[in-house]
Parts: C-alpha cells; sequence; structure tokens
C-alpha cells in the first residue's frame, strides 16, 4: 500500500482546526455556518483517522530509538522491543483505514435514495418475492433510523407488488443501499405448488440517488401532463376524480405516472419527484461512462440486469454472486436488520477494489 506523507497527514489535521476556527467566529451567516459544519463533519473522521496514523508512527520512533540506545538498560530495550513489535502490527491497519478515509467519495453518498422494486420472470410468485424484498428493505431502513415512504405501488392480485417506488432518506443512505441495484433470484416451494417443487423466479432493484431541486432543472415546454380517473386499489374517493397524473418528459421519452394519493396536485408532486431523480440518474450515467476507464469495479457497476443475489428457502442461504459471500441467515437478512452484513461485506469489497486501482495507477 502506498503510504500516506506526513505532510499530508499534517495538511488534513490543519484543515479541520480551520475549519473548526471558522465556526468559532461569531459573525457567520447561516449559511456559511451550514456549509463549514458539513465541511467539519466530512474531514473529522478523517482527520481522527490520521491522528491515528500520525500517534502510532511517533511512539514506534520513540520506540525504535529506545532499542537502538546503546547506553539503555537491557530489560528497558525489551520492553520497547515488545511495544514496537507491537504497533508495526497495528500501523498497516490504521494506514488502511485512513486510505480508504481518503478514497474520492461518490458526491450522491450522503443523499437520500429512491427506490424501486419491480416483479421480474416467475408471475405470482415474482409479485410476492418482490413484496419480500420491499419489506426487508423497509425493515433495514427502520432499523438505521431512516424515513421510508411508500411514493407508488401496483399490487398483485395474490399480494406483493408488481412494482412500487419508495423513498428512503436519512444519513448516508445512498452510499449503504447503492450496490442493490440489479436483478434478485429466488428459489422456494411457492404456496401454490402442490407437488413441492422448488421454483426459480427474480425480481429487479433499482437504487437511485434522489434528486434535488438544483440539480435538475426542468422546463414546463418538455412536459405533457395528462390526468384521467385512477384505477385499482384505493377506495371511492380516489376512483370518483380526475386525480392520476401521467408526465411525459419529451426530449428523453421517460413516463411517470402516479395516482396513489386522492389529490392531483400530490400525485404531481410525486411524479415531479420521481422524475426528476431519473433525469438525474440519467446525467449521473452519461458522466460515468465518459469517465471511465479500462478498470470497472465488480460491485459497483450498478448493472440492473445483472444477476446479483440468490435467496434460497430450502437452504436457508443467501449468496451475493459478485464477491462470492453466503450467509445462512435468510429468515433474518428478510426481517431486514441482518442485511447489514451483506452491505457491509460489499462496501469492503468495494473500498478494497479502489485502493487496488489505486496502487496499480
Amino acid at each position: 500500500m502506498t503510504q500516506i506523507s506526513s505532510e499530508r497527514i499534517a495538511s488534513i489535521e490543519a484543515k479541520k482546526q480551520e475549519l473548526a476556527d471558522a465556526m468559532a467566529a461569531g459573525d457567520l451567516a447561516p449559511d456559511d455556518f451550514v456549509r463549514l459544519s458539513k465541511e467539519y463533519a466530512q474531514i473529522e473522521p478523517v482527520a481522527a483517522a490520521a491522528r491515528e496514523v500520525r500517534r502510532l508512527r511517533a511512539e514506534l520512533d520513540v520506540l525504535n530509538g529506545m532499542v537502538a540506545d546503546p547506553t539503555a538498560e537491557a530489560e528497558l530495550k525489551e520492553m520497547a522491543a515488545l511495544e514496537a513489535d507491537e504497533i508495526r502490527h497495528k500501523l498497516p491497519e490504521a494506514e488502511r483505514a485512513l486510505a480508504i478515509k481518503l478514497l474520492p467519495r461518490d458526491s450522491a453518498d450522503e443523499r437520500a435514495a429512491m427506490l424501486e422494486v419491480r416483479a421480474g420472470t416467475g408471475g405470482d410468485e415474482a409479485a410476492l418475492f418482490a413484496g419480500d424484498l420491499l419489506r426487508m428493505y423497509q425493515r433495514f431502513a427502520e432499523a438505521q433510523g431512516w424515513r421510508f415512504e411508500l411514493i407508488s405501488a401496483s399490487a398483485s392480485d395474490v399480494g406483493g407488488y408488481k412494482e412500487a417506488v419508495a423513498s428512503i432518506s436519512g444519513p448516508g443512505v445512498f452510499a449503504r443501499l447503492k450496490f442493490e441495484s440489479g436483478v434478485h433470484r429466488v428459489q422456494r416451494v411457492p404456496a401454490t405448488e402442490s407437488g413441492g417443487r422448488i421454483h426459480t423466479s427474480a425480481a429487479t432493484v433499482a437504487v437511485l440517488p434522489e434528486a434535488e431541486d438544483v440539480d435538475v432543472q426542468i422546463d414546463d415546454k418538455d412536459l405533457r401532463i395528462d390526468v384521467y380517473r385512477s384505477s385499482g386499489p384505493g377506495g371511492q374517493s380516489v376512483n370518483t376524480t380526475d386525480s392520476a397524473v401521467r408526465i411525459t418528459h419529451l426530449p428523453t421519452g421517460l413516463v411517470v405516472i402516479q395516482q396513489d394519493e386522492k389529490s392531483q396536485h400530490k400525485n404531481k408532486a410525486k411524479a415531479l419527484k420521481v422524475l426528476r431523480t431519473r433525469l438525474f440518474e440519467l446525467e449521473r450515467e452519461r458522466l460515468a461512462s465518459e469517465r471511465a476507464g479500462a478498470r470497472k469495479s465488480m460491485v459497483g457497476s450498478g448493472d440492473r440486469s445483472e444477476r446479483i443475489r440468490t435467496y434460497n428457502f430450502p437452504q436457508g442461504r443467501v449468496t451475493d454472486h459478485r464477491i462470492n459471500l453466503t450467509l445462512h441467515k435468510l429468515p433474518e437478512i428478510l426481517e431486514g436488520p441482518a442485511l447489514g452484513e451483506m452491505l457491509n461485506a460489499l462496501i469492503a469489497e468495494d473500498e478494497a477494489e479502489r485502493l487496488a486501482g489505486l496502487e496499480e495507477a
């Protein structure tokens, strides 16, 4: 691993102190204080990691000096040698932790996320599985203290969902969930299967960083907005007024339909939120393809047609095919909180891949 210089460490700690001093000034405008607070929150964990590396290096230098001192007592030199050996084991891990914190961050990592789950191959069973996945993410979000809001849902006749869209907001949501995009496959005996045969079905998941108003400017002339009477579940009042909204973005052909709310205005606002997020993702994909080099992260491709994970009910296991990780915790993962173990492994693999890329560059 490329060693991080003492000068770089000193500059990180100096930057943290500079921000702290600026925030302590009494004449800051509210907007400036918010901006400085965000910068401080970002650099604080990096500075803590840098401080630990500096501390370990300084201790090692002192201990090495004691070991090399010809005037030092033998017992003292032996103790110093043991402590130095212990620090030599700790230092590489501390340096790696700092290097990970210095990796270029996805600017969208701290954003809220738009979660889209759709039933794939497998008919009714795929819709039931899509419902299981949606509940899994909802329970995981609740365990994290995040806010989970269902934006729209098309229920299946047998239960579950043909498709559902939800907004998940909280600190670092997109950073934690962004590797969930792809095809999720389930292997189990459906409730409707009388012969006990195992069926394979699938659902697709897409996790997009939510766009803010300033990210995407939508011109009214680029939109065609149609209103019509809602259909499907929702109660009489939903079905007796023209409250459903279909928005077509003419330059891209993107279409968003929203009919879950009784109010046309609420449906329009939600549809615009979804449209803005999808347009933001199109721009992110365009920029990513322009910047793409020969190396492509095995974890972070985000290809929604890629089979990424299998949930095998007979064996009680969940396997992520990108990192060859199998956890025999299927019920716990579908309940939500244990999903974090899988996410942590994906994030660690992505970090290792990017560190390796820096070393090869």
